[in-house]
């Protein structure tokens, strides 16, 4: 199975910009996104032989999560059911025969990490979410989780130590979340690869010199790492802010 994942940075406007080029090409199993800032009556997408699921925040043009699947899940659900964190769209999990698949769209603690107390909160009640999960079965989880944990995820780490995505606290949540029997599926395959991003800002050159951040994942349930045949960054790809991850896996 191919699948993939992306924050788009706004479904339509990436929808001007390729993304049904990069689509249709990749032609994967399930395709995720995240950051898709709109409604769903907002957009109307021609997509033969794929199921379409969107969770749209509340708030309109704002954070969101999608995800377009070939094989009809058993059973789709949205957010991770608790209401307060439930406003803003950023969670959809898909229920297969072997597997959850689980797309999220982690909440940003913000400048000057005005955040960090409630994505304190959200991590230990999502990390919990995913957990309930895994004791039925294994579980895929993919998005923007915000986070670069370790300093090789990052070109300037000594300077980010305090920012939002760089904190000792958004770490140790990763580290936390790893120790839970889960897999970041890229460092599994690539553990001291260098200068592999995934975000770049859109200032002072960022994507030209390469001064990234790597904070979209494929995590997965430890028992599943013998399923695992890699994981993909496709640095090449335009049209956001980020670029598209992916993971190939067999069943």
């Amino acid at each position: 199975m191919k699948l993939i994942s992306w924050n788009v940075n706004g479904l339509r406007a990436a929808v001007n910009k390729g993304f049904l080029d990069f689509f249709f090409e990749e032609d994967a199993d399930i395709f995720a996104l995240q950051e898709t800032k709109m409604q769903p009556d907002q957009l109307t997408l021609d997509l033969p032989g794929y199921h379409q699921y969107f969770n749209s925040a509340v708030k309109k043009g704002y954070s969101g999560t999608a995800v377009f699947t070939k094989v009809k899940p058993l059973q789709v659900t949205f957010g991770i059911d608790l209401e307060h964190h439930d406003q803003e769209g950023r969670v959809i999990t898909c229920e297969y025969d072997d597997f959850f698949f689980v797309t999220v769209y982690t909440p940003n603690s913000q400048n000057e990490l005005a955040r960090l107390d409630y994505r304190m909160e959200w991590e230990d009640d999502f990390q919990a979410y995913i957990a309930k999960l895994d004791q039925v079965k294994p579980v895929i989880v993919c998005g923007d989780l915000n986070v670069a944990h370790t300093e090789i995820d990052l070109k300037n780490p000594s300077s980010n130590r305090k920012n939002a995505g760089f904190s000792d606290e958004e770490r140790a949540k990763f580290t936390q979340f790893l120790s839970k029997e889960m897999t970041d599926t890229f460092r599994y395959f690539y553990p001291d690869m260098t200068g592999a991003y995934t975000w770049w800002s859109y200032m002072n050159f960022a994507r030209k010199n390469n001064a990234g951040w790597r904070i979209d994942y494929f995590l997965t349930s430890n028992r599943l790492q013998a399923h695992l045949e890699d994981a993909i960054i496709y640095k090449d790809i335009l049209g956001s802010d980020h670029c598209p991850v992916g993971l190939l896996i067999h069943f």
